[in-house]
């Protein structure tokens, strides 16, 4: 459900208060007025959900100053001042400062909901915008599927971060099944495009011609626009980008360039051809690939993200188990150790295949999470390989996940989890604290 945003209007007249609220309320907003700014900035901070509507002249703390305490809060909210006849450099000072706009009386009420409407959804997206950053940064989130605390997953959200408030055109490398348009979308949603258009297209889906019409046009009489046009502004995501023909490709270049910088429409180019010894520098133009590769993120395997696979697994299973209506499987200490040790070719989208059959074997009271990794196995390459590691860290690991499982099962009750575990309370503690794992986080 949409956040429901309010309107603050702030003025010393009652009668001018109760007016622009009523009428904001016939409207649909959700108002609420206060007689002078100090008694607005005891509500008022930082992620509040709305917007503010105010008065220039005001006894005490003016308008302006009010602002300027505004900006200096959350320089994101967005201010409507409401000036006086012959106040209009006052209120093109405010502009300066940071107000959203001005209306000067009498002022038309239209104007005013017109106003509202659009600081209102400018609002809604600066939020959602923190929001997903904040879930990023935490690893909580966009996406609980970008999730685990192993430094090439630590590195990747930091890369997300980072490169989403770019300008320049992204290259997502990395093998097949890692999360690649998982990550484009997640650069879109942190970035100053996000609620804009995000198009995603497979260059390899189509033959050269079609996919020429589809991304540049012309399109058939009365059919859908070209998706270059139909991304103008936002983000276009080109998957399998190596597909793309010469002759697409010197298109695409051109595009690029007659965009200038910095660019209107951000392409975010994907390459799932990892066949042994060939690259996208290889299947590209040199140009273009230049222009593309300016911002790269090279997506890491699953096989070298440690004990990422046995979090992963344990969320997956739980999600499958919930859907299916039954237990999710328990993992034995030697299947925790073959999660760590197998290959996993398909990466991310081949542990949620596991995953997902586990809970139905498990379901049904047969099989093992072992013979599903034998299976898998021998249907995978067998030329890739994982290296071995110390028995220390597979222990670890399988203790982390016990007590992290442990845990969440008993929504935090370390009593609970004490008994289940065979462990006094000072054990669990050094262990839970060794492990970074928090005891509210279970609540």
């Amino acid at each position: 459900m949409a956040r429901m945003m309010k309107i603050a209007i702030v003025d010393d007249e009652q009668d001018m208060r109760q007016s622009i609220s009523q009428w904001l309320a016939l409207s649909g907003f959700d108002t609420v007025t206060y007689p002078s700014a100090e008694e607005a900035l005891k509500v008022i901070g930082a992620d509040w959900p709305g917007v503010v509507v105010s008065d220039i002249k005001m006894p005490g703390m003016d308008g302006m100053q009010f602002l300027k305490k505004l900006m200096s809060v959350d320089s994101g909210l967005p201010v409507i001042m409401i000036t006086g006849h012959g106040d209009v450099p006052m209120a093109v000072e405010a502009m300066r400062v940071g107000a959203y706009d001005f209306l000067e009386k009498p002022f038309n009420p239209d104007r005013m909901t017109e106003l509202a409407k659009r600081a209102t959804q400018a609002r809604r997206m600066t939020l959602d915008n923190r929001a997903l950053r904040r879930e990023l940064a935490d690893g909580t989130t966009l996406m609980k599927k970008l999730i685990g605390n192993s430094p090439a997953m630590e590195r990747l959200r930091e890369d997300i971060l980072d490169l989403g408030q770019a300008d320049g055109h992204v290259l997502i490398d990395g093998e097949t099944g890692t999360g690649k348009t998982l990550v484009a979308h997640a650069l879109h949603a942190v970035g100053p495009r996000a609620g804009k258009k995000f198009v995603v297209v497979s260059c390899a889906a189509f033959a050269e011609e079609m996919l020429g019409k589809r991304l540049f046009g012309p399109m058939e009489e009365g059919g859908q626009i070209p998706l270059v046009e139909e991304a103008r502004g936002g983000t276009l995501v080109l998957e399998d980008v190596e597909a793309l023909s010469h002759a697409l490709q010197s298109r695409l270049l051109t595009f690029i360039n007659d965009q200038g910088t910095p660019a209107e429409t951000r392409i975010i180019a994907i390459c799932n051809d990892h066949e042994q010894g060939h690259t996208v520098e290889d299947a590209l133009r040199p140009d273009l690939y230049y222009r593309l590769a300016a911002l790269k993120i090279m997506l890491p395997p699953l096989r070298s993200r440690g004990e990422d696979i046995l979090v992963l697994f344990t969320r997956l299973s739980e999600q499958f188990a919930e859907e299916y209506g039954c237990e999710a499987p328990q993992v034995t200490a030697q299947e925790a150790a073959q999660l760590l040790q197998a290959p996993w070719p398909g990466n991310v989208r081949q542990l949620i295949n596991v995953a997902e059959r586990a809970v139905l074997q498990n379901r049904r009271g047969t099989g093992s999470i072992a013979s599903l990794l034998m299976s898998e196995n021998e249907e995978a390459d067998q030329t890739m390989t994982t290296e071995g590691k110390p028995l220390k860290e597979y222990v670890e690991s399988f203790e982390k996940m016990l007590i992290d499982n442990t845990m969440r099962r008993h929504r935090g009750s370390i009593t609970a989890v004490m008994e289940e575990l065979c462990l006094p309370r000072r054990t669990l503690n050094e262990k839970m604290a060794k492990y970074g794992l928090q005891r509210q986080d279970y609540l």
